[in-house]
């Protein structure tokens, strides 16, 4: 069976390959990292997956608060999450 095709995107600046139709939240998961923190420093991350809960929210494409389990990667994304470091 043929592999799915890939496309790169960045997260965080790191360049990562997903398969076409990856949303970015999978995306972000992929790459070991959380989307956000919490007030109190805790990490966040998709939580319903269906843009309901807002725990995936990133900046996508230079536009912040994105909810990205409703987002499909597209060939050079660029996502950004408040969380730099891997947890």
């Amino acid at each position: 069976m043929p592999m799915p095709e890939q496309i790169e995107i960045t997260v965080n600046g790191t360049p990562v390959r997903v398969p076409v139709g990856t949303t970015a939240a999978v995306a972000i998961l992929i790459s070991n990292i959380f989307c956000r923190t919490s007030v109190r420093g805790e990490p966040r991350g998709p939580l319903c997956g269906m843009g309901i809960c807002f725990e995936c929210r990133a900046e996508i494409d230079g536009i912040a608060h994105r909810r990205s389990c409703q987002i499909l990667c597209a060939a050079g994304m660029k996502i950004s999450t408040d969380l730099r470091q891997d947890v």
